[in-house]
């Protein structure tokens, strides 16, 4: 039987408002999380996803009142990303509304913080995000894609595939790929890479 599909908006989220942008640059406002949220629900959505875009880069925790109104108006989960380097800072997000925390750039620098994680919350509550480049050299990276770190402002030298297997097997629960190269240009999903990270690790793929 196929796996479930879910829909799941996501929020990228800046100095507390709803950014839209191409490729991660070229931000513009959006609107206010909390307002997009109670609309995506009323429209169907079955989670929703919040990712402070600029916490790690600000190097600041997360948006942690934009994050309380926008759960406040939702009952379906919600998944909540963006600075989080320890256990409290993740335990903070959850007391804030969070149903999963995600991280990305602090499981890069120290994939141990996985672990700790799902030790502490369990897998189903941690999601593994992983922003990658298409294009990578074949002999460095054999998926052809580089995972990157801080908004995607930093190459990693990790293939997407290895990344993805030894993330899962730290124990995420889920992965959230984001192809820094189809980013809003709303011509689909690079199903190549989606491929790629399906083949390599056995967990539920955003």
């Amino acid at each position: 039987m196929p796996n479930p599909i879910r829909v799941i908006p996501c929020l990228d989220v800046k100095d507390g408002r709803v950014v839209k942008g191409v490729n991660f640059v070229d931000l513009r406002d959006a609107g206010d999380p909390a307002e997009f949220a109670a609309r995506y629900e009323a429209d169907g959505a079955d989670e929703l996803t919040f990712l402070d875009i600029t916490a790690t880069t600000e190097d600041r925790s997360s948006a942690y009142e934009a994050v309380r109104r926008t759960a406040a108006q939702i009952s379906i989960p919600l998944t909540v990303g963006g600075g989080v380097r320890t256990v409290d800072d993740a335990r903070r997000l959850i007391e804030a509304g969070a149903d999963r925390v995600s991280l990305n750039s602090a499981a890069v620098a120290d994939p141990d913080l996985i672990a700790a994680l799902a030790e502490e919350f369990g897998p189903a509550a941690i999601v593994l995000a992983i922003d990658v480049r298409a294009g990578a050299d074949r002999a460095q990276f054999p998926s052809g894609y580089e995972v990157t770190t801080h908004g995607g402002t930093r190459g990693s030298g990790l293939d997407v595939a290895d990344w993805a297997r030894r993330g899962a097997g730290q124990g995420a629960g889920e992965i959230l790929v984001t192809s820094m190269d189809t980013d809003g240009m709303k011509g689909g999903f690079d199903t190549g890479l989606l491929a790629a990270v399906c083949a390599a690790a056995d967990v539920p793929l955003i």
